[in-house]
């Protein structure tokens, strides 16, 4: 058990916002509802799954809808205490913690925010390892938990419960509810238990959006005691393979249906010059296509960064001109599992190509 403040929120919003491939919202706004409220409530004790009792009651908070919305709406401040009450009363039992649901910009802010202001701590894990455009799409669905009862809420302080057949119903069903109540909703999903938390859980996700904002921060003075370029020390701490780097050419972007979709052209710079990319998103980075190839596909993770300071560039902030590189970093193992390509694999999102690891795609063009 460790508390997180402020200067960790910092690290912990940057760190995430590059494990958000693009997507899981601004950082900026996550930080202000986070920090707004260890202001008003002090730190917040972040436990391993392993420090939660057996039989406690954890329930993940999370923000849904297109990140483009939330960048105008934000998150509110009063709709945690509803939201985990309603959950408390329907299950019969309190609320010993919250989780995150995905690592972003503003769904790894949305529990510290809520474990504040409850005075419950939170769990340094969660069902991603980074984040994903759908709600079911997370580890706990290969592991057969329900996203459902799901509660939520919205600024205006309307609020529900659902109780669905399937994950992927509650995803429809809620994301009708979210273009109802002008595109964003808070919500509580995937309630569970310790054991399925430790079983089926991305452990330490915490810890590492952490030690990446970290890095990021200090990757200039930290690859030269390395005796490495900042790029290189950026690439070897976050584990990641080059795909690309070019100057933003051109954007395009649509919200549709409470999600984000669009893609951006880079023009190569550098050792790419000469070259065009391309990047498809929804919410989150997609694909990645180098000279007409794929570099690098969903489930792993495609980032945009700046090329200087290594900041992530999320998909509702690209702008034409900016220099960026294009980073592939391997998603969780499981991911990689039939189970977990049914649920998240290019093909699910129109795709058409099969899924090969980043390491070998990137591999084959290095050589």
């Amino acid at each position: 058990m460790r508390e997180i403040g402020i200067q960790e929120i910092e690290d912990i919003a940057l760190g995430a916002a590059l494990l958000g491939a693009g997507g899981g919202g601004d950082p900026y706004i996550g930080k202000l509802t986070a920090i707004q409220a260890i202001k008003e409530h002090g730190p917040v004790k972040l436990i391993d799954p392993e420090e939660v009792p057996d039989g406690a009651f954890i329930m993940p908070a999370a923000s849904m809808g297109a990140p483009t919305i939330l960048t105008e709406k934000g998150v509110g401040a009063n709709e945690f205490a509803k939201l985990f009450d309603m959950v408390s009363r329907y299950y019969g039992k309190p609320v010993y913690a919250t989780m995150p649901m995905e690592a972003g910009g503003v769904n790894s802010m949305v529990p510290i925010a809520a474990a504040a202001r409850l005075g419950i701590p939170m769990v340094d894990a969660d069902g991603m390892g980074r984040a994903f455009p759908e709600l079911q799409m997370v580890t706990f669905t290969i592991g057969g938990a329900s996203a459902s009862p799901m509660a939520f809420i919205d600024e205006k302080g309307n609020s529900g419960i659902l109780d669905t057949v399937t994950n992927k119903w509650t995803e429809d069903i809620a994301r009708a509810a979210t273009m109802t109540c002008g595109g964003t909703l808070t919500i509580a999903l995937f309630c569970m238990d310790a054991e399925t938390c430790r079983s089926f859980g991305v452990k330490g996700i915490v810890t590492r959006s952490e030690e990446l904002g970290r890095a990021i921060r200090h990757a200039k003075d930290r690859a030269s005691e390395a005796g490495l370029t900042p790029e290189q020390y950026f690439l070897q701490f976050a584990g990641g393979h080059k795909l690309f780097k070019g100057k933003i050419s051109d954007v395009l972007r649509e919200t549709r249906g409470a999600f984000n979709f669009g893609k951006v052209v880079l023009e190569g710079i550098g050792e790419d010059k000469g070259s065009q990319a391309y990047v498809e998103f929804q919410n989150e980075n997609l694909s990645c296509v180098v000279s007409g190839e794929y570099l690098a596909t969903t489930p792993d993770l495609i980032c945009l960064v700046d090329t200087e300071t290594f900041m992530p560039v999320p998909t509702d902030a690209l702008k034409y001109g900016k220099r960026v590189l294009a980073v592939g970093l391997e998603c969780f193992d499981m991911w990689r599992t039939p189970a977990g390509l049914e649920l998240v694999g290019p093909r699910y999102f129109g795709l058409d190509t099969d899924y090969i690891p980043v390491e070998k795609r990137s591999a084959r063009k290095e050589g």
